[in-house]
C-alpha cells in the first residue's frame, strides 16, 4: 500500500478517534484544572460510549487493555471489557471486489461454492464458508480494506489514550506495553505469517486427538486472504451452559494443553484467548481457529516462569528476583518483588495447591480484579513500575484462560496438570525444539524477547 493512498484513510481515522477521545480528555483536564477529584467511573463510561461507535483494531486494543493488570484504572478496564470486537460485515458486492483483488477476476471458479454471507466477523476481517473444487469444506478469512492505515491510525491514538491515563495515575509506565501491542497488531495484518503460525501449532500438536489445527491452502491464500479447513464445533458458551461437569472438566484440560504445551515445550503462546477463537468437538476436543496473535519467546523466559513457580512452591525467595529480572523487570527492588509476588501468588494459586478446585474461589465474578487493584495501590506507593513487553501477552493468556475456566465452572487438579507439563523441562531441550520448529515453519522469535 502506497503512502499516498493510505494517508487520506489514516487521516480520516485520526479524526474519528481523536474526536471521540477528545471529549473524555477535556472533561478530565477540566476537573483537574478546577481542583476537583477525577471522576474515573464517569470518564470511563464516556470513553466506552465514545469508542463503541468505532470498529476495527481499536476494539482489539481496548479488549487487550482490559486484561492487563494496571494498564488502565479498574473503572476503565471494566468499561473497556464491555466493548465488542465484532465489526459490521462487508456486503456481497464488497466481498466480490475484495476477493477479485486477492485471487483475480475469475476467483469464483476456484471454488465449488462460496457463501455470500460471512459466518464470523471480527476486528480485522471476516470469515466465509466455502467448498473447494474437490469438495473440501473451507473457511476463507478475508481482511477488511485499508486495515494497514486503520491500524497505524489507531496505534497513534493508543499513545494518546495511555498519555491520558498516565497524566492522572503514574503507577504503571505503559511505554513497553505500547511497543508490544503495536508489534503484535502489525503482525496480525500479515495472513501469510498467520499461516506459518498455523503450521507451527500443527507441528506442536501433531498426534494429539484433543487439539485440532486447520490446514491452510497456499494456492487460495494471500497476504490479506487466508483459506483453511473449516472445523465444526460447538461454541464455548453453549458448552459451559449445557454440558455436565465431566465434559466441562475435559474441555478445560484440553484448553490447558492447547495453550500451555506450546509455551512450556516451545516458548510459543497464543496471545488471544477470545471465545470466538476456538470451538468444542463432541468429545471435548478443542478446535483452534485463529492464529494471528502468536508470541514467540526466548526460551530463557520460559525457564524464568517455571523458576518463579518453583520458588513460590518451595519457599525459595532468593530465586524470585532473578526470575523477575529474566521477565524484563530491571533490577527489581525488594519492595517491588514483594508487590509482584502478590500478583504471582494469585496467578499461580491454582497450580500450587495439590487438590481439585475451581480456578478461582473468590466468587467475585471479576477474575483477578481485586488482586490487580491491590497491586496497583502498592505500585503507586513506591512510585510506579515499567511493565516489560514479555509480560503483556503471557499475562493476557493466563487471565483470559482463567476466565474461560471460570465460565466453564471446571473443577480440576491444576497442580498435577501443571507439574506433569513442566516435569521434563530442560532449557537446552526447549531451545533445540524451538529452533527446529521455527526453521520448519519459516519463523523467528518475536521482537522484544
Amino acid at each position: 500500500m502506497s503512502n499516498s493512498s493510505s494517508f487520506p484513510k489514516r487521516l480520516q481515522r485520526y479524526a474519528k478517534v481523536s474526536t471521540s477521545m477528545a471529549g473524555v480528555g477535556v472533561r478530565a483536564a477540566g476537573r483537574k484544572l478546577m481542583g476537583m477529584p477525577s471522576d474515573h467511573p464517569k470518564q470511563a463510561e464516556l470513553l466506552r460510549i465514545a469508542l463503541g461507535g468505532l470498529k476495527g483494531p481499536l476494539m482489539k486494543i481496548a479488549q487487550i487493555l482490559a486484561t492487563i493488570p494496571d494498564a488502565v484504572p479498574k473503572e476503565y478496564a471494566q468499561e473497556l471489557a464491555q466493548l465488542q470486537a465484532d465489526a459490521p460485515p462487508m456486503g456481497w458486492g464488497f466481498v466480490k471486489r475484495r476477493m477479485a483483488a486477492e485471487l483475480g477476476s475469475e476467483w469464483e471458479k476456484k471454488f465449488k461454492h462460496f457463501d455470500h454471507d460471512s459466518c464470523a466477523a471480527a476486528s480485522l476481517g471476516q470469515v466465509h464458508r466455502a467448498v473447494g473444487l474437490e469438495g473440501r469444506l473451507l473457511a476463507c478469512k478475508l481482511q477488511y480494506p485499508d486495515m494497514e492505515s486503520t491500524v497505524e491510525a489507531d496505534l497513534k491514538q493508543l499513545k494518546l489514550l495511555f498519555a491520558l491515563f498516565e497524566r492522572y495515575d503514574r503507577a504503571v509506565s505503559t511505554a513497553e506495553i505500547q511497543k508490544e501491542i503495536a508489534d503484535r497488531l502489525r503482525e496480525e495484518l500479515d495472513y501469510r505469517r498467520e499461516a506459518k503460525h498455523m503450521r507451527l501449532y500443527s507441528l506442536i500438536h501433531a498426534g494429539s486427538g484433543d487439539v485440532h489445527v486447520p490446514e491452510s491452502l497456499p494456492a487460495l491464500s494471500t497476504d490479506r486472504l487466508l483459506t483453511m479447513d473449516f472445523l465444526s464445533g460447538d461454541r464455548m458458551a453453549e458448552v459451559a451452559e449445557t454440558a455436565d461437569l465431566a465434559m466441562r472438566n475435559r474441555v478445560a484440560m484440553n484448553m490447558f494443553h492447547a495453550w500451555y504445551k506450546p509455551f512450556y515445550g516451545y516458548g510459543v503462546i497464543h496471545g488471544d484467548p477470545h471465545l470466538g477463537n476456538y470451538s468444542v468437538c463432541a468429545d471435548g476436543g478443542i478446535n483452534l481457529l485463529d492464529y494471528g496473535c502468536v508470541r514467540i519467546f526466548d526460551p530463557v523466559l520460559v525457564g524464568s516462569v517455571i523458576t518463579l513457580y518453583t520458588s513460590l512452591r518451595d519457599g525459595r525467595v532468593d530465586q524470585v528476583a532473578e526470575a523477575y529480572q529474566a521477565w524484563g523487570f530491571t533490577n527489581p527492588s525488594k519492595k517491588l518483588v514483594e508487590i509482584l509476588n502478590i500478583w504471582a501468588r494469585f496467578v499461580y494459586a491454582p497450580l500450587l495447591e495439590d487438590r481439585t478446585r475451581p480456578i478461582d474461589e473468590t466468587n467475585t465474578g471479576l477474575y483477578g480484579r481485586d488482586t490487580a487493584n491491590k497491586v496497583h495501590r502498592e505500585l503507586r506507593a513506591i512510585g510506579g513500575v515499567t511493565i516489560p513487553r514479555a509480560f503483556v501477552f503471557m499475562d493476557r493468556a493466563a487471565i483470559g484462560l482463567g476466565s474461560v475456566f471460570l465460565r466453564l465452572n471446571a473443577s480440576v487438579n491444576w497442580h498435577r496438570l501443571f507439574e506433569a507439563m513442566i516435569h521434563d523441562f530442560k532449557l537446552p531441550t526447549i531451545e533445540k525444539e524451538q529452533a527446529k520448529a521455527l526453521k520448519a515453519c519459516g519463523l523467528q522469535k518475536s521482537e522484544g524477547g
